[in-house]
Order: structure tokens, then C-alpha cells, then sequence
């Protein structure tokens, strides 16, 4: 059987792949020529651990595509758009409706379609019901999917992911035989429910991660004020049942990416369309944006009020590791926030948009990054930053300052090697030298 995936979005990209990893043939469509080309010879636009060797393995089961036709031949065909939003994180769904009339003119009659795209609650059941009253001959069956990326492990998750959660027009009826099937192969549980129910299922997955990371936050900045330290708290608090071994307790500057803040703005919207509470958003956002401050106010506090022009080093520009994604990250915030103070930054990934920061240099490598710096802030969590030599640091450091808020280095070996290291939850007088 060949599944189509229409729309080589990162998520549509990752799902041909994985679809393939599992021994179906793939009808990968995007209306983009250049994109389907790249794939074709090997090229992956996006940046995702064990990605390319996935391709490598199974890419001869998938063709890459620009013409819909050939979607023809796929009894079931999953939707993978990419949903963008606004300035006021507000989706724009004019690009999966239109993906979707394409899909739908071109599919067989009998055809499932599967939203895959991040959607508000009521999208799915609208093009279901268009779909009946437009085509009524063609017999089209639509679902809704959430889906489970997570950038940076994206093929991981795809290949194993915990569970589905599928919207459908009558939960209590079998599903499509085909998307049975391909659901069937990931071996997984699956939740059937209402298209508005597994709607909402997504974006209640991200406001409980919000509320985590906002919790996180909130009491990792009393730490820092009590002298406590809140990387000793979180084991202790996984243990407790309540909270659990998986959750995600790690404090941070603020949410990154977009569909963190693009569900937050949803909720606000339907609560205020329906006149329902949803004042725990607007806390959620303050909370977000003042967390944001943390290294821009350490600067001040510590090298900007001298009054000389400083030269801050910055590591990490994407808004993860494992990606090349800025969006909305909190780097690019911070290196708004520093003009006209000179910046050299660096990123093993992700480059900086083009004219827009005029007073950032890109180096080439971490250490060249620091040479001749008044601090070093450390933003993304890279793997790679954690095995640099803090001496190595400090000798090309023309200060002593590293604001290391997701605690990527050693804080213990930064001090040792004569520099002041901070970072989110613990007090800034502490000095990790001391013996336990």
C-alpha cells in the first residue's frame, strides 16, 4: 500500500520518512517544485538527529513529488502542512485549506484524508462537512491526527511515539481501513474521539507543558533569592507520583519556537468567544516575557553599567538544540535588546536573519566567540558546549562572567577556573566550589 504525504513540511518530511521506515511505499507531494527536487537528490532542507540516515535507508520506497496526480494511487493521504503564524501568534490556515482542496480534487474517491497540521478546534469538522456538501460523489473520509514532533527529536518520536489521538465523525465506527493500517504499524495505543475533542488534545498537551516550565520558573527565581537551588529540588519532586519521572521541570528563558505561544493565543481567543476563564494564559505570557530578562538584567547588573563598550559573547541562536529554527527565540530577544553593544555569537547550526543585527559578528567556533569578551552568555543548549574547557574559556575571556542559565557547563570547573558563573535557580553568590 502507498500512503501520501502532501506537504514536505518539517513534520511532513519527518512522516514520509518514518511512514517509509515502516515498510510502506510513499507518495511524498509538495506544490513547491525546488523542494521536492531536493528531496529527491538527497537534500534534506531541516536539521534533525538520525534524519539522513533514515533517508538513506528507506528513501527508495519514497517518491518525492510536485504533481498532485500522483497522489491518485494512495488510499490514504496525510496532510503536513506548516500552519505559520502572525506577529499576535495567530495561525494562518489559508495554506493547509489550500493544500487540502488540492489533496481532495486529486485523491480517489473512497480517499482518507488525515489533518496532520496544528488546527484550531472546529477546522477539521468545517472541511469535513465542505467536503460532503462539495463532493459528495467522492465519498472522501476526513480525520484529524495530533500530531507528536518535538524538533531535535522528531525522528525518534515519529518512529516510537507514545500514542495517537484521532479525530474523527463518528469515534464509535471502525476507522478506515487503511489508516487502520498504517496506525496499526507504530504498535502504539489509540485514542478515538470527536474532531473537536482531539482538536484541543494537542493544545492542552502544550498549555500542560507551559504550565510546567512556568511553574519551573516561578520557583527556580526564588531559588536564586532564597539561596536555594532548584536543579537539587527536581529529583526529589519527579518521584512524587503527582508529578512524575517524565515531567519537564527545567526552568528557561521563556517559551521558544511558535506553537507554544500560537496555542496560548488560541485558548485566549475561544475563551473570550465563548466567555469562558482563561486568565491563567495571560499569567503564563508575564511570566514568560519577565523570565525572558534573566541574562539582559544580569548584564546590566554585572558589565553593562560600567560604561565602557563591551563586547558580550553569545552562544546558541536557534530556539533548541538539534535545530536551526530562531524562532522566537530567546537569543534573538536578547541581542535586540544589547544594540548597539558589540556581540560575536555562534551557533553550530542556525545563522541569523540577513541585515537585521548589524552589530553581531558570527564566528566560526565557540572559543572564537570569546576572545576579548566582557561575558559570555550560553542560550542553547548544545551539546557540544558542554565538553569545552572552561580555562579554555577564561584564557580568551577579557572578563570573568559566564551566564549559563540552562546549566550546560560545569559550574563547579567554571569556578575553579576563575570565572563567575550563574545560572537559572540557583543564587549568585554560590560559590559551586564549595564542598558538600
Amino acid at each position: 500500500m502507498r500512503i501520501g504525504i502532501a506537504g514536505l513540511s518539517h513534520l511532513g518530511i519527518v512522516s514520509s520518512v518514518a511512514t517509509a521506515a515502516k515498510g510502506f511505499g510513499v507518495i511524498a507531494y509538495d506544490p513547491d517544485p525546488a523542494r521536492a527536487e531536493a528531496l529527491r537528490a538527497g537534500r534534506l532542507p531541516i536539521v534533525e538527529p538520525g534524519l539522513p540516515e533514515l533517508l538513506a535507508a528507506h528513501g527508495a520506497r519514497i517518491r518525492f513529488t510536485a504533481d498532485p496526480a500522483a497522489l491518485a494511487d494512495c488510499p490514504l493521504i496525510i496532510c503536513a502542512a506548516d500552519v505559520p503564524t502572525d506577529r499576535d501568534n495567530r495561525s494562518d490556515l489559508s495554506v493547509i485549506r489550500m493544500l487540502l482542496d488540492t489533496v481532495a480534487a486529486h485523491g480517489a474517491p473512497g480517499t482518507t484524508l488525515v489533518v496532520l497540521s496544528q488546527v484550531p478546534p472546529g477546522f477539521t469538522r468545517e472541511v469535513a462537512e465542505t467536503r460532503r456538501r462539495v463532493q459528495p460523489q467522492r465519498h472522501l473520509d476526513v480525520c484529524y491526527q495530533v500530531e507528536t514532533l518535538i524538533v531535535g527529536r522528531a525522528a525518534d518520536r515519529a518512529l516510537t511515539p507514545e500514542r495517537f489521538i484521532v479525530g474523527c465523525r463518528n469515534p464509535r465506527a471502525p476507522l478506515p481501513a487503511a489508516y487502520a493500517e498504517w496506525l496499526a504499524r507504530f504498535a502504539c495505543p489509540v485514542f478515538t474521539m470527536r474532531y473537536e475533542s482531539a482538536e484541543l488534545a494537542k493544545i492542552a498537551v502544550n498549555l500542560f507543558l507551559v504550565s510546567s516550565v512556568s511553574t519551573a520558573n516561578t520557583l527556580a527565581e526564588l531559588c536564586e533569592a532564597l539561596g536555594a537551588d532548584w536543579a537539587e529540588m527536581i529529583p526529589a519532586l519527579q518521584a512524587d507520583r503527582r508529578i512524575g519521572p517524565h515531567a519537564y521541570l527545567q526552568p528557561g528563558l521563556g517559551l521558544g519556537g511558535g506553537n507554544l505561544e500560537r496555542d496560548l493565543a488560541t485558548v485566549r481567543e475561544l475563551a473570550s468567544r465563548h466567555g469562558t476563564e482563561a486568565g491563567i494564559v495571560d499569567a503564563w505570557l508575564a511570566n514568560s516575557a519577565h523570565r525572558r530578562e534573566w541574562v539582559l538584567t544580569a548584564l546590566h547588573d554585572t558589565v553593562l553599567w560600567a560604561g565602557r563598550d563591551p563586547l558580550i559573547a553569545v552562544w546558541g541562536l536557534a530556539y533548541k538544540p538539534q535545530t536551526h529554527s530562531t524562532k522566537n527565540s530567546p537569543t534573538l530577544h536578547l541581542l535586540d535588546a544589547l544594540r548597539p553593544c558589540a556581540v560575536t555569537a555562534y551557533d553550530p547550526q542556525a545563522r541569523l536573519p540577513e541585515n537585521g543585527f548589524a552589530h553581531v559578528r558570527q564566528a566560526a567556533g565557540a572559543l572564537e566567540a570569546c576572545q576579548g569578551a566582557d561575558a559570555l552568555a550560553i542560550l542553547t543548549a548544545w551539546p557540544a558546549f558542554a565538553s569545552i574547557d572552561p580555562a579554555a574559556i577564561r584564557a580568551r575571556l577579557r572578563g570573568r562572567l559566564v551566564l549559563d542559565p540552562l546549566g550546560i557547563l560545569d559550574g563547579r570547573r567554571c569556578a575553579e577556573a576563575g570565572l563567575s558563573y550563574r545560572r537559572l535557580g540557583a543564587p549568585a553568590e554560590r560559590l559551586e566550589t564549595v564542598p558538600c
